[in-house]
């Protein structure tokens, strides 16, 4: 189970406490990082000047992948709770940290134990797939977990006549259906910042820009996905932006992922896809993983907190569902 914020308060106070003065946040923490053995691993969606400084930058697919095999005292994960987690659950021995234990995300939220559970009890002979932005519990009940890089791969894997449950993100799984043809039932959970994405908003931005070619992630629904010359993964969108040809872009999912988009294609015109949000950037952009700050970086580093825990009960289902991805 987490430490709440009041626990970790009441034990060190790190969160109240004030960055020692005229600190250059950038060298005290990797200096920190050097002096505890630590790996600072960050997604594509935090802030720019935490990816600019990461040991590893990479969706959910290459984070698990290179988590697995880390070889590190601590490891800091600038991301959100199921990142973090699945961190823990592929190295039980190493300390993980995460700067804020406020950073969740919706999809996760979406999917309660105990409603997963009883929704697994109607298809008790199902197999289940789980996206991978869901928590320990969940993953602990599953057969497979999978990431929007290799949702499909997974899903073609499993014997056509078995039937398949889904989750818990509802777009993605309507778009594996289409790809793959197969029948799912499908939990009815979604992404809150790909859902907020404006089609009326869209829509006009195509129109000002009809030189600019569409690219979209599969957690999208399928209202955007339809007019998307490509859909791919995070990593998958940067690499298309960085080989193809095409000079201007749309992109539509999480906004952080243009820092490194514009590092992989310097000189190509990169434009966020409008959300409803009225934010700073009116693009889509996810709180939770904004919540990763420099300054929060520098305390988890400093006090090593707060630190993310696997409950035992979950562990090597998790850990084996895990497995059963990275070994297709």
């Amino acid at each position: 189970m987490y430490m709440t914020l009041e626990e970790e308060v009441v034990k060190v106070g790190f969160l109240d406490r004030p960055l020692p003065e005229g600190v250059d946040l950038v060298k005290a923490i990797q200096l920190l990082k050097t002096q505890k053995n630590a790996v600072i691993l960050a997604h594509y969606y935090v802030a720019d000047e935490i990816q600019a400084i990461a040991d590893f930058v990479g969706d959910s697919y290459a984070l698990a992948q290179y988590s697995q095999k880390v070889n590190a005292s601590m490891i800091v994960f600038c991301g959100v709770h199921f990142m973090a987690e699945t961190a823990k659950i592929l190295n039980p021995n190493a300390k993980v940290i995460l700067p804020d234990l406020h950073a969740g995300c919706s999809l996760a939220d979406a999917a309660p134990e105990a409603d997963f559970r009883a929704f697994k009890a109607l298809h008790p002979n199902a197999v289940v797939v789980s996206y991978i932005n869901c928590t320990a519990a969940v993953k602990s009940m599953s057969d497979y977990i999978c990431t929007s890089s290799n949702a499909v791969d997974v899903v073609k894997a499993i014997p056509l006549d078995k039937e398949i449950i889904f989750a818990p993100d509802a777009n993605l799984g309507r778009y594996v259906e289409k790809v793959t043809g197969r029948k799912m039932h499908i939990w009815e959970g979604a992404c809150m910042v790909h859902v907020n994405i404006s089609d009326e908003k869209l829509a006009q931005l195509m129109a000002l820009r009809p030189e600019a070619m569409l690219i979209a992630h599969p957690e999208c629904p399928s209202s955007i996905l339809e007019k998307a010359a490509f859909i791919g993964s995070t990593k998958a969108l940067i690499d298309y932006v960085s080989k193809s040809d095409h000079q201007c872009f749309i992109v539509a999912t999480e906004a952080g992922i243009l820092f490194k988009m514009r590092e992989a294609a310097p000189g190509k015109l990169i434009i966020p896809a409008p959300s409803f949000e009225n934010n700073t950037c009116a693009c889509a952009e996810c709180p939770y993983m904004k919540m990763n700050t420099l300054e929060k970086l520098y305390n988890a580093l400093e006090y090593e907190l707060p630190t993310v825990t696997i409950d035992p009960h979950v562990q090597d289902g998790a850990l084996r569902a895990l497995q059963n991805m990275l070994s297709i």
